[in-house]
């Protein structure tokens, strides 16, 4: 009997919300059309290049400080804070900004720790877990965390009673509500997008990520940082799913370089109780931030396949003195593969340069740049000399685009 009493009260308690919130359907809100499909499709064949693609580590290593530092500042930047690239490398580094600036150091901070433990959890120790309500507390005490006075709300704890949020035009869900809420929502990804049932692609990942950030939003489960935990968790969903970790800044990135239009998409969907619109917009970025991603770990492959190309030149020619071979090799490395130069310019295109070629002759160095031209590393055309690195071509499969620099 008690039974009964309890599903009926739920049932009337979830009848209730859908009438006092109808955007909050908990169901499938989005329906995409051919184009739509398409670009999940080039996002599915990107993030598998790009899974598939070995990085040089130093490589790798700058793209992963770009990615969480970016990811970091745009996260905060869409909810007002100001720091530049240049200060959050700093806080990165270990070092302190001005008092004046404290609270916005703590805000990036929060971030990118919680990134790096969400990193080391999923990549390094295997840990992985359903979205829940405890995930989305500890997810949010790490946006709040140090901040004092400048959140508005208590790290990892839901709103609840009459404490209510407006948000522009938008009021959010009453604080008496929200547990629920919550809990209809965690229930509605674990149901719609069945992860732990291995029943995912790429596609429904992107989608499930961007689908429970919007309901984050509309949800406004915490009295401050809901924008911030949101995208954390759009972050989560997608290291969750396997995307590589030099990309997962990508969507914070979009929202905030499209700010206005990031808010705009977000208020329509509420109104429509639509999604559709908003996924298409959060894809479109994804897509082309993706590819940006990918070309920028194939240039380093180029560049890496050049130097490989200059090694094994040098390994077969034959030189008597060391030290004229260390010299023409730092040469050649050193020639930029984009740019055409003066024998003059030669000697100021790097610091390594300027030091290898002090108190040597203009005529040695047109030695070097000669034997480096009959090795095919160099090439000149009317004065100009530039990197060879037509001699790839060869490495390349042949199609009508063959420009990676």
């Amino acid at each position: 009997m008690f039974l009964i009493l309890s599903e009926n009260l739920f049932i009337n308690m979830s009848e209730n919300l859908s009438k006092e919130y109808p955007h909050l359907l908990f169901r499938k809100q989005w329906d995409f059309s051919r184009e739509d499909f398409f670009m999940l499709g080039q996002c599915d064949v990107l993030i598998r290049a790009l899974n598939n693609t070995p990085i040089n580590p130093r490589y790798y290593q700058e793209l992963m400080e770009v990615a969480l530092r970016k990811g970091a500042q745009a996260t905060t930047a869409i909810e007002g804070n100001t720091l530049s690239d240049e200060e959050i490398l700093k806080i990165e580094r270990g070092e302190r900004l001005p008092p004046s600036k404290g609270y916005q150091e703590t805000e990036v901070k929060n971030i990118l720790d919680a990134f790096n433990l969400l990193l080391k959890e999923n990549i390094y120790d295997k840990k992985e877990q359903l979205i829940n309500p405890e995930l989305l507390k500890r997810v949010h005490q790490f946006v709040g965390k140090n901040l004092g006075d400048h959140f508005a709300a208590q790290p990892g704890q839901f709103r609840s009673g009459s404490n209510n949020v407006v948000v522009g035009r938008y009021r959010a869900a009453e604080g008496v509500d929200v547990e629920l809420l919550i809990n209809r929502f965690c229930d509605f990804l674990k149901e719609e997008f069945k992860y732990e049932r291995g029943e995912h692609t790429y596609m429904y990942i992107i989608i499930e990520a961007i689908v429970a950030h919007v309901y984050i939003e509309w949800i406004h489960p915490f009295g401050d940082g809901n924008g911030r935990t949101g995208r954390l968790v759009e972050f989560y969903i997608l290291l969750r799913g396997g995307l590589p970790d030099i990309s997962l800044h990508i969507l914070s990135n979009h929202y905030n370089m499209t700010r206005n239009e990031y808010y705009r998409q977000l208020q329509l969907s509420s109104e429509k109780r639509d999604l559709t619109a908003f996924i298409r917009y959060a894809i479109v970025g994804l897509r082309d931030g993706l590819e940006q991603t990918l070309a920028t770990v194939q240039k380093s492959q180029f560049e890496s396949a050049w130097r490989e190309y200059i090694y094994n030149c040098f390994s077969e020619a034959d030189y008597s003195h060391k030290e004229v071979l260390n010299r023409r090799r730092t040469l050649a490395l050193e020639i930029p593969l984009n740019k055409e130069t003066t024998l003059k310019e030669i000697p100021l295109l790097s610091i390594r340069l300027a030091h290898t070629y002090s108190g040597i002759s203009e005529k040695t160095l047109s030695r070097d740049v000669e034997e480096l031209i009959s090795l095919k590393i160099i090439n000149v055309d009317n004065g100009k000399y530039f990197a060879d690195i037509s001699q790839l071509n060869p490495m390349i499969a042949k199609s009508k685009r063959m420009n990676f620099l």
